[in-house]
């Protein structure tokens, strides 16, 4: 819990409008941080931020991760009001429809890398910039990684491949944070009970065809995951988080 003789250390989410981004930013703010909420539409992280009971400490931005201006100017306005960043949760993310590749247009390609990989770079470019160079220097970046870093969905070539890259910007950004005590690590998720989750309780497609139910967990499991690895001292990181719903298919064979 938040020791009041302390000064609330700032973090920001992207994404943070709905799904783990919400529970993320929720859990973060219950435990005293400040938290800049950003996404692309402004009355969903106001809904958050509202619901939090935070006041001040919550404070909303738009933002289009995809346009590197855009991120830049998050990361300055926060800086502005808060002074520094300690945490960037770089979670915003797409999807695209779940067709066989041949049929995915190239269009639906694009956007899904614009936003899961060409994004989270831009976010991690500029929690660089401003984390090198604050005092005290450093910070933690935790990227929203997916259990689909590891092992495809059917129909998933966009997203899947995307997820497995966020794994390289991670371990290539944790090497290159290190002279700047700047640590990266990666959470990695698995059915959680997000709104667009819900689909997974009537029934998904399986690695051999068929289409079976999952089960899944409460997001806000997710959230508590996201405070744990955010509250590490910097000597210590957590590289790769993974926290799922301990009876859907991802060990073994399904």
């Amino acid at each position: 819990m938040v020791d009041g003789t302390k000064v609330a250390r700032v973090a920001l989410v992207t994404g943070a409008g709905s799904g783990i981004g919400k529970a993320a930013a929720l859990a973060l703010l219950a435990d005293g941080w400040k938290v800049v909420l950003t996404g692309r539409r402004d009355a969903p992280l106001r809904e958050v931020a509202e619901q939090s009971g935070a006041g001040e400490r919550a404070l909303v931005l738009t933002c289009d991760v995809t346009d590197p201006a855009s991120v830049r100017h998050v990361f300055d306005e926060t800086v502005k009001a808060f002074g520094r960043v300690d945490l960037l949760f770089n979670n915003a993310g797409i999807g695209a429809p779940a067709v066989p590749l041949e049929e995915l247009a190239i269009e639906q390609w694009k956007a899904v890398v614009d936003t899961n990989l060409n994004g989270m770079f831009y976010c991690i470019q500029n929690a660089f910039r401003v984390m090198k160079d604050q005092s005290p220097r450093g910070g933690r970046i935790i990227n929203n990684g997916s259990i689909s870093a590891h092992t495809p969905r059917p129909q998933s070539i966009a997203y899947t491949a995307t997820k497995h890259a966020v794994m390289g910007l991670t371990k290539t950004a944790s090497l290159d944070g290190r002279k700047y005590d700047i640590a990266v690590g990666q959470i990695d998720v698995g059915n959680a009970g997000t709104e667009l989750a819900q689909r997974m309780t009537q029934g998904v497609m399986q690695a051999h065809g068929a289409v079976a139910p999952e089960p899944l967990m409460d997001v806000a499991i997710v959230g508590q995951s996201v405070l744990y690895m955010a509250n590490l001292p910097l000597e210590a990181n957590v590289m790769f988080h993974t926290v799922m719903a301990t009876k859907m298919p991802f060990a073994g064979r399904g």
